[in-house]
């Protein structure tokens, strides 16, 4: 009886919107075109400055490129880092997390003796040297707070970019400890020496690796040498021997380890089977100063007396060899490197260098800036004993 019955009409399907389309058609072509523009002219446009651009849309800046000062805790030993999400400030008084534009974000008031202050580009770690307090920033917020306890201290506590730490400290029984933790402040791998002393440590980038500096003595000599272990095994993979190499700073740079000493800069590269050394040695003159936070190189001072200021700005690669230098004039008062940059500042400039440690940006020091930290893309925080800024070039 039902096949009498006329089947149901198909449904008609809806035709695309044109407008849509055309909609559509047109970004793919704008996407296109501005592949096609960056590849024609990619050595003409400056994609710092477009960096800069997006990165601070909403920042007034006044003809200088400075934006208002904020005023900051301030306190004895001073020192700023710059990170993707604002500016941490520490001092004898503790230490202070803010916005770019002076809103507290976190704050930390504490005694500290001997406040040091390291970073990387996402990451500060605040810590008291030879004590037992430690403060770490991301993100907006204080991320991670350690405390030692059992008599232990802190010698030093190094960040990637990642949030991953290694923490270097004396505890009791042994030489020296390392413990690493991700970022979430979780303890990956503590490595305790009995038989020589821990000095340093810092982890890989990927968090996988974690470079030791240990000193030892043999025959009424002092020897340095760089332990390699993976964050999984508790012995090393590879031992470099450094020679009577003081360790005053150092960097896990991706394949690359780098550490300063008095006389001389080390790099030892991961890349291969065998670990490769190379040495730049700073005779006849002496260091002033070294910033190892510039992606690939290690930006140096360097002065023809032992006393006195520096005279030379020294970019130094992966390899250990100069790659440029510029002669310098007049008291410098802070440094700083981040990505390609470099930055000098002196009581009457601040003077920001590309990559070639050519003179790419730079202001006036007229409200006595006395700091200077760099973000990777060429803009910096400025501050003195009461204020900060910033510089967008």
């Amino acid at each position: 009886m039902d096949e009498n019955k006329n089947p149901p009409t198909p449904k008609r399907l809806k035709r695309p919107n044109r407008l849509l389309r055309l909609l559509a058609l047109l970004v793919t072509a704008a996407l296109v075109l501005g592949a096609m523009i960056l590849v024609i002219y990619r050595d003409t446009i400056n994609l710092d400055a477009f960096r800069r651009w997006m990165a601070y849309q909403n920042i007034d800046t006044g003809e200088t490129g400075e934006t208002a000062p904020f005023s900051h805790a301030g306190g004895d030993k001073l020192a700023i880092a710059y990170l993707d999400s604002g500016v941490v400030a520490v001092s004898a008084s503790g230490a202070r997390y803010y916005t770019l534009d002076g809103q507290q974000l976190a704050e930390e008031v504490h005694a500290l003796e001997n406040p040091v202050l390291t970073a990387s580009p996402t990451t500060a770690v605040a810590y008291d040297a030879g004590n037992q307090a430690l403060f770490a920033f991301r993100g907006g917020e204080e991320s991670f707070k350690l405390d030692l306890e059992g008599g232990a201290d802190l010698l030093s506590a190094r960040p990637n970019e990642g949030g991953w730490m290694a923490v270097t400290a004396q505890q009791s029984g042994y030489k020296g400890a390392v413990t690493v933790y991700d970022r979430r402040g979780e303890p990956v791998i503590q490595i305790s020496l009995s038989s020589t002393f821990v000095v340093d440590a810092a982890v890989s980038p990927d968090g996988q690796t974690v470079a030791v500096v240990t000193i030892g003595q043999s025959g009424g000599a002092f020897f340095s040498r760089l332990l390699l272990y993976r964050v999984n095994q508790k012995e090393p993979f590879a031992q470099v021997a450094l020679g009577s190499l003081t360790v005053l700073d150092m960097d896990f740079d991706e394949n690359l380890v780098w550490l300063v000493g008095e006389d001389r800069l080390v790099t030892v590269s991961l890349e291969r089977e065998e670990e490769v050394v190379r040495t730049y040695y700073f005779a006849p003159n002496y260091l002033k100063g070294c910033s190892l936070g510039g992606d690939g190189f290690a930006f140096v001072l360097v002065g023809r007396y032992r006393s006195g200021g520096a005279t030379q700005a020294l970019r130094i690669d992966g390899s250990a060899q100069v790659a440029q230098s510029i002669p310098l004039t007049g008291q410098v008062l802070d440094y700083s490197a981040a990505g390609s940059f470099s930055a000098l500042l002196t009581g009457g400039q601040l003077s920001v260098y590309d990559g070639s440690l050519e003179y790419c940006a730079g202001v006036e020091n007229s409200q006595g800036a006395r700091h200077v930290a760099l973000s990777a893309n060429g803009s910096a925080v400025l501050a003195n004993d009461q204020r900060a800024w910033l510089y967008i070039p």
